[in-house]
């Protein structure tokens, strides 16, 4: 059974204002081509980035640039026209307060998707009407694996999480890769199991 994973510290935990807990949908999201803000991936929160490289939100054209492929190196994608991905993008966009921070690193050569990792937010009555973070979908393409974009993505997850406030953050994963993980602070969730229900 895979283990899940929570790094929970205190300077997580985030009190919402009124004017938080009512978040609209702003100018800076709305119809934009990006999935959530830009500038929510500040230079604090991406990092140092490899040359020819850059992190940034997911974009409506990412269709086109192989994100779907780069996801189907991890799981089934199924089939996915531009129509149902443009409905699906906008669905996620519009979510309020916003839950779906997916981050792409693209290629400044090819232009071309070569790693993705998604942080999802549930927003909750406990913890002061908190939020809590799930870290989904890290993949690396193929060609790019060995070059450390993982760390990158993990790092910047990490960090994003911080930033929103979550007063925990976890994430599913294989026991070979319990030790890389634990690098960015996740440990066991001593006494509590993991449990799934497939309908695929």
């Amino acid at each position: 059974m895979a283990p899940v994973f929570t790094s929970s510290p205190t300077e997580y935990r985030h009190e919402m204002s009124e004017e938080e807990e009512c978040l609209p949908v702003t100018p800076t999201t709305k119809n934009s081509p990006y999935l959530f803000d830009r500038s929510i991936l500040s230079d604090a929160v991406v990092g140092r980035v490899p040359n020819g490289l850059r992190v940034r939100p997911l974009h409506l054209d990412d269709y086109d640039k192989g994100f779907l492929a780069i996801l189907s190196q991890l799981t089934s994608v199924g089939e996915m026209d531009r129509s149902k991905w443009e409905s699906r993008f906008r669905s996620m966009q519009r979510t309020t307060p916003s839950t779906y921070f997916v981050c792409v690193v693209e290629d400044l050569d090819s232009n071309r998707v070569v790693g993705a990792a998604t942080l999802v937010l549930e927003w909750k009555f406990i913890h002061s009407a908190g939020s809590r973070g799930r870290v989904e979908d890290v993949v690396v393409d193929e060609s790019m694996r060995g070059k450390k974009l993982g760390v990158l993505l993990n790092d910047v997850l990490v960090r994003l999480a911080k930033q929103m406030g979550v007063y925990k953050v976890s994430l599913e994963c294989k026991d070979k890769l319990i030790p890389f993980y634990e690098q960015f602070g996740y440990k066991k969730d001593a006494g509590n199991n993991f449990l799934v229900q497939r309908f695929d």
